[in-house]
């Protein structure tokens, strides 16, 4: 299905590797460090936008003229303020704490480049948590230690399945990569 061109994904996610081998896709890994900085006068869905840009253009340089570069960012918004990845054991727990009982949305953004081509775009998803027990919070943080987590929780781990009551939009978006729409922006560059 996908064989004309090496698709590379410019991402260490382990997550974003599992989505994209379950939806079938051959792919190699190359992930040169950015920094994940933006101007302060974007707005926040653009945000992950920008983010993933730079992860792509970064990459470039380590790929060939035909190779479809696949690049992501996720960030999680609480009234209006994104809330990054924890320092530590204790802003991991502040974090889950102030998420607690509340809804707070997931943006992913994604761009996708070919040569010379671009396709950028975002996707977002509501996530509402129960309340949340200090003692749970804890838990799993010290069990799941998600430091490398946007919002400080995998919705596929122990948290998501005792913590979180619903979801509006896509799961996988959670998890880092809205895969039905990667799948259909790539048959749109074989096109």
């Amino acid at each position: 299905m996908y064989t004309e061109a090496r698709i590379i994904l410019a991402s260490q996610s382990p997550r974003r590797k599992q989505l994209l081998e379950q939806a079938g896709i051959p792919f190699e890994v190359r992930v040169i460090e950015t920094a994940e900085t933006f101007p302060p006068e974007l707005a926040i869905a653009d945000i992950p936008v920008h983010i993933a840009r730079q992860k792509a253009v970064a990459v470039s340089a380590l790929c060939g003229p035909t190779d479809i570069i696949i690049a992501a960012d996720t960030v999680v918004v609480l009234d209006d303020t994104i809330i990054g990845k924890p320092k530590d054991r204790e802003d991991a727990i502040r974090i889950l704490s102030l998420l607690s009982g509340r809804e707070h949305q997931v943006i992913t953004g994604v761009v996708i480049q070919h040569t010379g081509r671009e396709t950028a775009f975002s996707k977002t998803t509501t996530v509402h948590f129960k309340p949340l027990t200090q003692e749970q919070v804890v838990y799993y943080v010290d069990h799941y230690q998600p430091f490398d987590k946007a919002g400080a929780y995998a919705i596929q781990e122990w948290i998501g399945a005792v913590g979180i009551d619903s979801i509006h939009g896509c799961f996988y978006n959670v998890m880092g990569l809205p895969v039905s729409r990667v799948v259909e922006e790539l048959a749109a560059f074989r096109n």
